[in-house]
């Protein structure tokens, strides 16, 4: 039941990164979003989030121990969040949704999404065993 749990976690946690980043950067089309963060969400950024959520996704079928892939991927959402919070220090999010809807909500939501998988994968870290048992 526990390792289910986990596993649609992961799951879900790669279609957040993959299809936001898709969907939101209109397939990186989306100028608008690499203009209001042109490092971390440039399109190469973008495309590394799409590569982390590859990585969520394979983790989701690794049968055996995740404690400490969970707790590099708690650790990188962090990271997310802290640039998100530090974002809003810095811009308006008024201005960006003048701009682009897409990029508006995405700079709306893209760290709070971060926040709740990073502390899911807190969860997993701080919970796993040497091996998780079976469903």
């Amino acid at each position: 039941m526990k390792h289910d749990k986990v596993k649609l976690g992961f799951i879900a946690a790669a279609m957040m990164n993959i299809g936001g980043v898709l969907v939101f950067s209109r397939a990186f089309t989306n100028s608008v979003i690499n203009e209001f963060d042109p490092v971390v969400m440039s399109n190469f950024g973008l495309l590394m989030i799409v590569v982390w959520g590859l990585a969520y996704l394979g983790a989701a079928f690794i049968e055996s121990s995740m404690k400490w892939l969970a707790g590099a991927f708690a650790i990188e959402k962090l990271v997310y969040v802290i640039v998100w919070v530090v974002w809003f220090t810095e811009h308006s999010l008024g201005t960006v949704y003048n701009k682009d809807l897409f990029a508006g909500v995405f700079y709306s939501i893209y760290g709070l999404n971060d926040l709740v998988f990073m502390l899911f994968f807190a969860w997993v870290f701080f919970t796993q065993g040497k091996k998780v048992q079976g469903s």
